[in-house]
């Protein structure tokens, strides 16, 4: 359901968010730990600096930083910034007859409402305090510093 993009932002965005505060860290370091091609790891870092999900800093202690606390960026809001959850708006086989989606489709786009829901009251913050906490940590997250504590589950994150 998700694609490959959205997976790398991920993964950059967790490593990042496991940085000690003000902690920058460079593409190659970032590719390293996150498994993901270089390549496609830059166009992916660019996505998230539009969006203002993270920042790019220049110099020898620079590299990419998130632009705000873990604990204020959503799954929702990386999943947007690398490639958005699309919605069923209309009838997908194009029927001007159907104004209202069917049952079949009105019953699949409210299993993504549900899931863009849980993605939007889960922060970086959290998915960092799980994974720390559990034995199976991501490789990517495996020796670094949780730098934030996670938002109450409920709260807009």
């Amino acid at each position: 359901m998700l694609s490959q993009t959205v997976e790398y932002a991920l993964r950059a965005m967790t490593h990042l968010a496991a940085l000690p505060r003000d902690a920058a860290a460079n593409s190659e370091t970032i590719a390293a730990r996150t498994r993901v091609p270089k390549g496609y790891l830059s166009k992916v870092l660019r996505d998230l600096v539009v969006a203002g999900l993270i920042d790019s800093r220049r110099g020898p202690s620079g590299g990419f930083a998130l632009a705000r606390p873990a604990s204020e960026v959503s799954i929702l809001d990386v999943v947007n910034a690398a490639d958005p959850i699309r919605r069923i708006e209309r009838c997908p086989l194009g029927n001007p007859a159907h104004v209202k989606l069917c049952p079949l489709h009105r019953r699949l786009d409210d299993s993504i409402a549900m899931i863009e829901r849980e993605f939007a009251r889960t922060s970086l913050a959290e998915v960092i305090e799980t994974s720390v906490k559990s034995s199976d940590s991501c490789p990517s997250l495996v020796g670094l510093t949780v730098r934030a504590k996670p938002v109450a589950r409920g709260k807009k994150a």
